[in-house]
């Protein structure tokens, strides 16, 4: 067989890892061409919500691509992003009366970013400087990547990324540190402050308390800084609630959209802003519109998988699934309390998370050699680093589960004994 002529995301090709073909998926099992079962332990990169091929998705994927495959939408609209938008307004923070669409989790923050520093400017007041927290990630374009944390994912385009006002983790009885910081931030006149609620993902799947969120929320709204919500990865159920800012009792300023949108399917993305923003570049002066676009912006076929999405969190038990989940993972994460090579071990909702042996840092070796063990045993696991974690699909029967956990104990057996 030929080399592949394909540049797979995150890979470095030079290892020459084995990269398995998946040709289909039903549930929360992936089938390869050569005929193996693999259990999606991740729900594919955290988007599959419902379980891959859930038929109330497919089917409005099928009907609306006979329909409307595309459209243009700047000056032209359809259906199924208009049923979308109200549908959106309903169900997120009353504050949140505008939706913007776009296509990725990366592309929904560039456009708040942009919406933030747009506010300000048509405002006429001189406010520019963005708040972020150590150790987040918000997605890979320029933008993205500079209100991340910079290293080994954005060292080699540091001369492109602006610069930004670094507050520290809230690691557990430090939380009045970042308070702290934040709220000199804020004071010296900050733009917003944008945030993964509750559980940072790429960073290492740190979490904090709902309490440190609501009163991050608290100081940025007394001095009158932006609040961005990133909640690309913990929205849709992912930490226990439809949104992680739930559990704080808050309301963001932006809303960050993306991923279990459509329930995994198909790539969408929104952004929800409140009323003054919106308000900002409302004017009948052109030069004040929001520039932001794409050719598939609100995509027919990919808001009618949104649709399905959220007919489904309508019309079925989902937040009782997710209980019952998040009830097994807690129980299977026990295991591993006392294990000696764990440290950390952590859950928010669905998610579990620790630590594995004494290595630190995304580029640990630990983490291919677990990914190749885990992968040889019939289970999608991708560690970061040295952290390994469980984020399934909804969906996922317990003795699927239970293998995932099985497996994880048989890998940390054979790599210390």
């Amino acid at each position: 067989m030929t080399e592949s002529p394909i540049w797979h995301p995150f890979t470095q090709h030079g290892l020459r890892e084995a990269i398995p073909e998946i040709v289909s998926a039903q549930g929360a099992t992936l089938r390869t061409a050569d005929g193996r079962e693999v259990i999606d332990a991740i729900s594919s990169w955290w988007v599959t919500t419902h379980g891959h091929a859930h038929p109330t998705i497919v089917a409005a994927i099928a009907e609306q691509a006979a329909r409307l495959d595309q459209i243009i939408f700047a000056g032209w609209t359809h259906g199924p992003a208009e049923e979308l938008a109200r549908s959106l307004r309903g169900l997120m923070p009353a504050n949140l009366k505008r939706v913007f669409f776009s296509d990725s989790g990366s592309t929904s923050v560039e456009v708040a970013l942009k919406m933030a520093l747009g506010y300000w400017l048509h405002r006429g007041e001189p406010r520019d400087k963005i708040i972020v927290m150590d150790h987040g990630y918000h997605g890979d374009t320029i933008g993205t990547m500079s209100v991340g944390a910079r290293g080994a994912f954005n060292r080699a385009y540091q001369p492109l990324l602006f610069d930004v006002t670094s507050i520290p983790f809230p690691f557990a009885e430090a939380e009045e540190a970042t308070l702290d910081a934040l709220d000199v931030a804020c004071r010296e006149g900050a733009a917003a402050f944008i945030v993964e609620p509750l559980v940072l993902g790429a960073g290492g799947m740190l979490m904090y308390s709902p309490q440190t969120l609501a009163e991050m929320r608290r100081i940025c709204a007394a001095h009158g800084t932006l609040f961005i919500a990133d909640e690309v990865m913990t929205g849709w159920g992912r930490t226990g609630s439809l949104l992680a800012c739930e559990q704080a009792g808050i309301e963001p300023d932006i809303l960050c959209l993306s991923k279990g949108l459509t329930g995994g399917a198909i790539p969408l993305a929104v952004t929800m802003a409140s009323e003054p923003i919106y308000a900002a570049h409302l004017s009948t002066d052109r030069s004040r519109m929001f520039f932001h676009s794409s050719s598939y912006t609100a995509n027919p076929i990919a808001c009618a998988a949104a649709n399905a999405n959220i007919a489904i969190w309508q019309q079925e038990p989902v937040i009782d699934r997710i209980a019952t989940l998040a009830a097994r993972q807690a129980s299977h994460l026990l295991r591993f309390q006392s294990h000696p090579q764990v440290r950390n071990a952590r859950q928010a909702g669905t998610i579990t998370a620790f630590d594995v042996g004494d290595a630190d840092g995304y580029l640990s070796d630990l983490a291919p050699r677990m990914l190749a063990m885990f992968r040889e045993r019939g289970v999608l696991l991708r560690p970061l680093g040295n952290m390994v974690y469980v984020m399934p699909p909804y969906c996922i029967e317990a003795d699927a589960l239970h293998e995932i956990y099985d497996t994880i104990e048989e890998v940390l057996a054979e790599l210390f004994g």
